[in-house]
């Protein structure tokens, strides 16, 4: 399962609202992909349709689709969002990373 905490949550509906997007019914899609300074880096955008080999989970109001491949790299990740001066914006605090880079942006396992 991949939680969402209420800062994320905030920030993904006005997001999604921005760009077309309904959080009661659409889709935010999490995914990893080759690539980052760690080896590994994370996906995220806005989805309407649910694909074939994606797992669906929701948590705190928020409905989160995670290709099979993916998931197995994500089990356990919240979703965070921190913003302000010194803020990152999204973050990924995944328990299943060995090393992450310096952005946050990457991960190894």
């Amino acid at each position: 399962m991949i939680k969402v905490s209420d800062t994320a949550r905030k920030k993904i509906i006005d997001l999604m609202k921005d760009d077309g997007f309904d959080a009661t019914i659409d889709y935010v899609r999490v995914g990893v992909k080759s690539g980052g300074c760690s080896g590994l880096s994370y996906d995220l955008k806005f989805d309407k349709v649910k694909g074939e080999d994606d797992k669906i989970f929701v948590d705190n109001n928020i409905t989160i689709a995670v290709e099979k491949k993916s998931f197995l790299y994500l089990a356990g990740t919240i979703l965070e969002f921190s913003g302000g001066i010194n803020g990152k914006g999204f973050i990924f605090n995944n328990p299943n990373a060995n090393r992450t880079c310096g952005c946050g942006e990457s991960f190894s396992l």
